[in-house]
């Protein structure tokens, strides 16, 4: 089923323009929002915990933005299928480039941290050319294998390289061991695998599970780590800004850098909390006390 999903209706969207396949947002988000009502109760649940002091009027009105947002990303990942080189550097764009290039000339690798937010599936198509650096994506495996490969076939056609979390280790050994200078992408907004194994802190009002292995890895091969926020300018056209948490890991304290892109997190959010992924259950492990993760 997912076989015949791809390759016979999501491939031959691709082909489209994409300002004809944004014809069909309104149909989409109608289905999304009002018939489906896709993890609606998931996305009512997040908001109220992390906007309490918001109105249901207020916080209704971000829903309905971010089903529409949503609506835009399922578009954009089937124009990722095919979207031209040309194309998506004319639509996804970085402003800050020489920032992170500067530490290729150095010999050494970046770690960048960054979220769910806006269209984050275009920034693993464009990490290997956008900087001088060997794009990889680390993520999280998908349960479903067929959609898995046809979606990372999109993803690593221009260049970058896409591992799961049972690879990170051995990744990180090859590229740091052997000084080949690495833009290593990790989202960290997911929520964590191993509870015992995470930094815990306060975000978006709740107790939240924060992913260590960024961190950890940027202190064992003194990685330099930057946060990247992806902007929408308009509809199809993002860039992307850049600073950095820290040039030498080793010289914070501990669990600064998790706190910091936590932080760091939270206020693009604030700013336009309709372009952040709430159908995600972010918060499905619960803590009881602040903890430390054990490495």
């Amino acid at each position: 089923m997912t076989f015949f999903f791809i390759f016979f209706i999501c491939y031959p969207l691709a082909l489209l323009p994409l300002c004809v396949l944004y014809l069909f947002l309104p149909i989409l988000y109608l289905v999304l929002n009002h018939i489906v009502r896709y993890r609606r109760k998931v996305v009512d649940d997040n908001l109220l915990h992390a906007f309490p002091e918001m109105s249901d009027t207020e916080r209704h009105q971000i829903r309905n933005r971010y089903y529409w947002h949503l609506s835009q990303i399922a578009v954009e990942m089937i124009k990722m299928l095919l979207i031209p080189r040309f194309a998506l550097r004319y639509r996804y764009r970085c402003v800050d480039t020489e920032l992170v290039n500067r530490f290729f000339r150095e010999g050494r690798s970046v770690i960048l941290m960054s979220s769910h937010y806006n269209n984050w599936e275009w920034m693993i198509v464009a990490l290997d050319e956008m900087f001088l650096h060997h794009g990889i994506g680390v993520g999280k495996a998908n349960s479903d294998k067929v959609f898995e490969k046809w979606v990372n076939r999109a993803r690593t056609r221009n260049g970058t390289e896409v591992v799961f979390a049972d690879t990170a280790r051995e990744t990180f050994a090859h590229y740091e061991e052997n000084h080949i200078p690495a833009a290593y992408m990790m989202l960290s907004d997911q929520s964590p695998s191993h509870p015992d194994k995470c930094y815990v802190t306060r975000f978006l009002n709740q107790t939240t599970g924060v992913i260590y292995g960024p961190e950890y890895f940027a202190r064992k091969y003194d990685i330099p780590v930057l946060y990247y926020e992806v902007i929408k300018e308009r509809i199809g056209k993002y860039r992307i800004e850049i600073q950095v948490i820290t040039e030498h890991p080793n010289d914070e304290r501990p669990y600064y850098i998790t706190q910091r892109y936590t932080e760091l997190l939270e206020e693009t959010i604030s700013r336009k909390p309709e372009y952040w992924i709430w159908s995600h259950r972010r918060w499905k492990l619960k803590f009881e006390d602040l903890q430390n993760p054990k490495s």
